[in-house]
């Protein structure tokens, strides 16, 4: 495998995808029936035979092995968030000493590593050991190298127990996939559809990360083990000029820039855009839409290259969602659409009133489903790490609601208003079907203080964290738009006038619940207010969503659509509940720690030379005794705020002491979340302020000024 310097040799043409087994390898390495019976497998319309997984395992094998692959792995998704993989050769020893390279189908459709020690929230007993992999067709396979040079293929799957639960993120959203194009199909074909085949829904992840030099990330325990700043005193100047945004791009930024792109283009993921985003060192990568399985893939792949890229630069890639107090947090933009086949996006206003209904009916629809399940698509969103985010200046709050922008709001609002009198259905079909003219794809303005909002022909869903995969939100955006269409299928299906059908359809669904469409400014402490009397949800933090996952509605959807069962979604509630216990119990000893080892020792010892440094002075000058004033009131400061910090740190140890003893998972997140963590920011308080107070070169570890402006 050549390594990213060589792009000029190949042209970047062939260096495209050249990691990537996809559509074209595959086409050019099988027999053509082979190839049909593979396309229509993909597609759903039969299952795969293990003859036609042979011939396909079988042209992988030599693909990879010309590549220099040497062991392949089951890659997939277990509900920790990350990705996992189990690795194994393709030799076979044989009887007389050597060894075969063999890989077949068996092994490409199927794995077997220990489902133990995955977070399975009571799904399994611990003895219960045995998991299956299953190949996520779909998906392409690809090669992955690693710093030293090993290379591996890696073949994309989804994780299940070994009687059928989902102990992963891939299987409730190929599940969710299936489902939402059942739905959409319904409605297609009762809107006169014959062509189309098949809806996929796909995705555009935007990526946002920090870079900092790597030496100074090994010198700070809380970013290594927690990968966020515990402590940390605000630098003198933060973002508030405005400089970085869009700004020029580092030549050690843009030489990392350059290979994260070489390496992501090698694995066939389409990096678009890079730049400067608004804190200090930090950027965003976004990657071009596809189908939302591969999107999800995609994306771990370039939170992983990310990581493992910026290691070679001697850079340290913080994927956090708030590394650093004070400055903007990162997040991942989740750009949701649905299309057919045939490349019709149903979320893209057409050239005549029969498209522009059409497009209507799967607005409204996306609507409606966003209003009824609000609790459930920001439970979607929360992590702990999310919640130091949520609601700042650089993201859109805790409130779901949707922007539409005026001129599709003025649209809907005028099909409501025609409800009353006679003129009903005339005022009905002339707004929504007859006489509609054509809309401009840019017919909104952009809302970034918006968590879901319109932007042409898609919804940009913002409040998604920046180290989350992108799966969660997905699972729930499809099943719960899934079910809408559905209800919405039920209504058109068979009726007698089809303009009346739909004009009536979208008037009493946009009306039910218009009260999720906010145009305005979602920072605004009147939003609030205004969304109160909505009856939207505020949920604030992470651990208050939770319980959405488990109530009957969330039950009767997911069962609905066949996308989760009762006892999946309690596991996840489970799961999600311990995840976020341990994360801040992770966090709380952690800044314990910095607190005893570095941060009192550090601010004792200037205290001793500052006392020492006063004592000196006094011998030397007997009038110093009012000139002493300023050294004296620092000294004091300092010893106030050692006082406090011992205070606090004590406090913590005996609530973590306490957090310990608390045996529901449940319970334990909500005594993280309403007693240890207030007493973290109140430890905090007394280090920071030590910090501003204690000589520079004192500190134990480097500063917010060193982290965010020496790269």
């Amino acid at each position: 495998m050549k390594e990213c310097s060589d792009y000029k040799e190949f042209g970047l043409e062939k260096i495209y995808g050249m990691y990537s087994f996809g559509d074209r390898k595959l086409k050019a390495s099988i027999p053509k029936t082979i190839y049909k019976e593979f396309k229509r497998v993909q597609a759903g319309e039969i299952d795969l035979t293990l003859n036609v997984a042979d011939v396909i395992a079988n042209a992988i094998k030599d693909w990879a092995i010309a590549n220099g692959a040497t062991h392949f792995t089951h890659w997939f998704q277990p509900l920790t968030g990350l990705t996992a993989e189990k690795h194994d050769s393709f030799i076979n020893p044989t009887s007389d000493g050597g060894v075969v390279i063999e890989f077949s189908g068996k092994e490409l459709i199927k794995g077997e590593p220990d489902a133990s020690s995955f977070p399975n929230g009571g799904l399994r007993d611990t003895y219960e050991a045995r998991g299956y992999t299953a190949w996520d067709t779909t998906s392409p396979c690809f090669l992955k190298t690693d710093n030293t040079g090993s290379i591996t293929l890696y073949i994309p799957t989804a994780f299940v127990s070994y009687t059928g639960e989902a102990l992963d993120k891939k299987v409730p959203l190929l599940r969710a996939m299936k489902a939402l194009d059942t739905a959409a199909m319904r409605v297609l074909k009762a809107l006169g559809n014959k062509s189309s085949k098949n809806v996929i829904t796909t995705v555009g992840a935007e990526q946002e990360y920090f870079l900092i030099d790597k030496e100074y990330y090994e010198q700070r325990s809380d970013l290594m083990l927690a990968g966020r700043t515990v402590l940390g005193a605000a630098p003198s100047k933060g973002q508030e000029m405005n400089d970085h945004y869009f700004g020029k791009i580092k030549e050690r930024v843009s030489a990392f820039m350059k290979e994260l792109d070489f390496e992501l283009w090698k694995l066939a993921v389409p990096s678009k855009t890079k730049h400067l985003e608004v804190a200090p060192n930090q950027f965003e990568i976004a990657v071009v839409f596809s189908q939302v399985n591969q999107a999800t893939d995609q994306n771990q792949l370039v939170m992983e290259t990310i990581e493992r890229i910026a290691n070679r630069h001697k850079l340290a890639a913080l994927l956090s969602e708030k590394p650093f107090a004070g400055v903007n947090g990162s997040g991942k933009h989740n750009n949701w659409s649905m299309a057919t086949n045939d490349g019709m996006n149903l979320l893209e206003p057409g050239d005549n009133p029969k498209d522009n209904a059409q497009f209507l009916v799967f607005l409204t629809a996306v609507i409606e489903a966003v209003d009824r399940y609000q609790e459930l698509l920001r439970m979607s969103a929360a992590k702990a790490g999310n919640d130091h985010r949520l609601g700042g200046h650089e993201a859109p709050p805790a409130i779901i609601s949707i922007f539409l922008g005026d001129q599709l709001s003025n649209i809907l609002d005028a099909m409501v208003e025609g409800i009353e009198g006679e003129t009903r259905t005339a005022q009905l079909l002339e707004i929504g079907v007859d006489t509609l003219p054509k809309l401009p794809k840019d017919m909104t303005d952009r809302n970034r203080t918006s968590p879901f909002a319109f932007t042409g022909n898609k919804f940009e869903f913002r409040m998604v964290g920046s180290s989350a995969s992108i799966a969660g939100p997905n699972v729930t955006l499809n099943s719960a738009v899934a079910q809408v269409l559905n209800e919405f299928a039920e209504k058109l299906e068979g009726a007698a006038d089809i303009n009346k059908a739909i004009a009536d359809l979208i008037t009493e669904s946009y009306n039910k619940h218009k009260r999720i469409v906010f145009n305005g400014n979602g920072y605004a402490e009147e939003w609030v207010v205004e969304a109160e009397k909505r009856g939207l949800a505020n949920l604030k933090d992470t651990v208050s969503t939770f319980p959405a996952l488990i109530s009957d509605k969330s039950i009767e959807l997911f069962s609905a659509q066949k996308v989760m069962t009762k006892e999946e979604l309690q596991s996840r509630f489970t799961i999600y509940s311990e995840t976020y216990a341990k994360e801040v119990n992770i966090e709380a000893n952690v800044m314990i720690q910095m607190c005893k080892s570095q941060v009192f020792p550090a601010s004792n010892d200037y205290a001793s030379k500052l006392a020492r440094s006063i004592n000196e002075i006094k011998e030397a000058m007997s009038e110093s005794e009012t000139l002493l004033l300023p050294q004296k009131r620092n000294l004091k400061a300092i010893l106030e705020n050692l006082k406090g910090l011992k205070q606090k740190e004590l406090e913590l140890e005996k609530l973590l002491e306490e957090a310990a003893d608390v045996a529901d998972a449940y319970d334990k997140a909500k005594f993280y979340r309403e007693k240890v963590v207030s007493k973290m920011k109140e430890l905090r308080a007394f280090a920071d302020e030590l910090e501003k107070l204690v000589d520079k070169k004192a500190w134990p570890f480097p500063t917010y000024e060193d982290l965010l402006f020496r790269l």
